[in-house]
């Protein structure tokens, strides 16, 4: 491939863009710079970044919406939240002891107040994906079907956390989950059991809400990928499209 004197610095961000990102990403940045004719090269680094947010952008608002449908964690074999897992030998005993009917209570509550928070949780996820930095969008402008998504949960979980708990809690408040938790603490306490583990279920309700959410907007990702025009936009094409 030849290279004019005008447009060296265009292919030197092409080469090292390539080289971070695989050798399969190689002909299609070229293209991408190529097609800008004589734009900067900080003009391509910046449209680029654009095209990789949008992408996340959209994952990350869609995924919110069909989460925050009524059902959407309840009625899913995938992200319906249960009881912890270290937690489940006791449920069986719990039932035993007549508590069967607060512990599914307290499940669907649990899975009720996800879904709630998920109406939120788009500006949460929004505000994040605009906050990326250029470098950030093109160390995964290619990869593999959820490289963005695997990113972005890297470097913004931690605090995607903190800024998603207040939401957690405010909805488990509204839908009374710790009038139903307090109940079964309650009853949890005066039963002769031995070796009782640790019933945070608050956390245990972020943990899995976040992990349901991330999850979605890799899906989110896949779809944009296979089909970036009709999914996402020209912009996505150009840099995600085979």
């Amino acid at each position: 491939m030849q290279i004019r004197r005008g447009t060296r610095a265009i292919a030197i961000v092409g080469l090292a863009v390539a080289v971070s990102t695989g050798l399969g990403a190689c002909a299609e940045m070229s293209q991408v710079l190529q097609s800008s004719g004589g734009a900067s090269g900080s003009s391509n680094q910046s449209g680029l970044s654009r095209a990789v947010k949008e992408s996340l952008e959209l994952s990350s608002t869609r995924a919110a919406e069909l989460l925050s449908k009524t059902g959407a964690y309840q009625n899913s074999s995938i992200y319906r939240i249960r009881l912890p897992e270290s937690v489940q030998p006791l449920a069986t005993r719990l039932r035993q002891f007549g508590l069967g009917g607060q512990i599914d209570q307290i499940e669907k509550l649990m899975n009720q107040g996800a879904e709630h928070a998920a109406v939120q949780a788009k500006d949460v996820f929004v505000s994040a994906v605009r906050s990326m930095t250029i470098s950030d969008a093109l160390g995964i402008v290619r990869g593999n079907d959820t490289a963005a998504t695997a990113y972005f949960r890297q470097h913004t979980e931690a605090e995607l956390r903190q800024k998603y708990l207040p939401i957690i809690q405010s909805n488990l408040q509204q839908i009374g989950f710790y009038n139903q938790y307090q109940q079964l603490l309650s009853a949890y306490k005066q039963l002769p059991l031995t070796n009782k583990p640790d019933l945070d279920l608050e956390q245990h309700v972020l943990t899995q809400s976040l992990n349901a959410l991330f999850t979605q907007v890799g899906e989110e990702e896949k779809a944009i990928r296979k089909d970036p025009i009709g999914r996402g936009s020209s912009a996505i094409a150009a840099v995600f499209g085979r």
